[in-house]
């Protein structure tokens, strides 16, 4: 198996994990702020990847990298695993659903734009062509082939969502510029999103509880989707170009869209089957 089939292969586990985020994200926030809900799932992420290190002892690797390697892990933990969801948690809860779900899913255009401005990819015409068309995909199932449907209501929230989607952008592209394993760097990543969103929770909220209908999102929130999850995104782009990788990102809000769907019973349209062609089509352009 080559190099970009094993990107495709992680990058896709990452979709489906991420698609999940909407889901655990209403059903976690039932009794709990952005800030409480991304404490308690940092804490499990944190517990998750401290089991796996002690399972693998792997512990020497944390403690035999160097000073400059922490402070560059520790400054990309605050940029995408706690300004990021502090910001797009806000969003939702702020906001309606289709407009934040737009809004959230730049970021994978702001990793194109920002690997061509700070890790000097090269663009053609495929990748122009792959994201156009995965955008297209993404606001055909969102608005329902209903351009009405979208109403941009609150500028300041919409701002908020959108300087979240450049933040992990950002953090996306900064993060296959430093060199640690995966497992370690997502450790440090999340223990940092912990001690931060603790110091957030108790300065602009309060410390709270999960009720018993919010500790199963949360555990699903904090092992999977936040955590498991961005060793896959590592791995992918450390394995491919972050410009290749990023258009299959525009199949994770389809995906959610489905998710919504069964969860939820909301109803199901014709444009979502046009919409998650657009997508495969994208990811398909974008290989050449």
């Amino acid at each position: 198996m080559n190099t970009k089939t094993k990107s495709i292969i992680y990058v896709l586990i990452c979709v489906l994990l991420w698609a999940l985020i909407p889901v655990v994200s209403k059903l976690g926030q039932s009794n709990l702020n952005n800030h409480q809900f991304l404490f308690w799932s940092s804490l499990v992420s944190s517990i998750t990847f401290m089991l796996i290190i002690l399972i693998q002892r792997k512990g020497k690797v944390l403690l035999n990298l160097c000073k400059r390697d922490w402070i560059k892990a520790i400054a990309l933990g605050l940029l995408g695993t706690y300004l990021y969801y502090i910001l797009l948690y806000f969003g939702y809860a702020k906001a309606k659903g289709i407009e934040v779900l737009i809004i959230q899913y730049c970021w994978p255009i702001f990793v194109i734009i920002l690997s061509i401005l700070i890790l000097k990819e090269r663009i053609n015409k495929y990748k122009v062509l792959s994201i156009l068309l995965g955008f297209s995909g993404i606001f055909m199932v969102l608005s329902k082939g209903d351009v009405s449907n979208i109403h941009f209501d609150n500028l300041f929230v919409d701002f908020i969502v959108l300087l979240a989607a450049f933040v992990f952008g950002l953090f996306s592209v900064l993060s296959k510029r430093i060199n640690i394993d995966s497992l370690s760097l997502t450790s440090i990543y999340f223990f940092t999103a912990l001690i931060a969103s603790f110091v957030s929770m108790m300065v602009f909220s309060d410390f709270q509880l999960p009720n018993s209908k919010t500790i199963l999102p949360i555990l699903i929130n904090g092992i999977f989707v936040n955590g498991i999850s961005y060793i896959f995104w590592i791995k992918a782009l450390k394995l491919g170009k972050a410009s290749f990788v990023a258009p299959f990102v525009f199949l994770t809000p389809v995906i959610s869209t489905i998710l919504i769907i069964l969860f939820f019973n909301e109803p199901f349209h014709l444009v979502y089957i046009i919409g998650m062609s657009l997508v495969i089509v994208s990811g398909l352009v974008n290989r050449n």
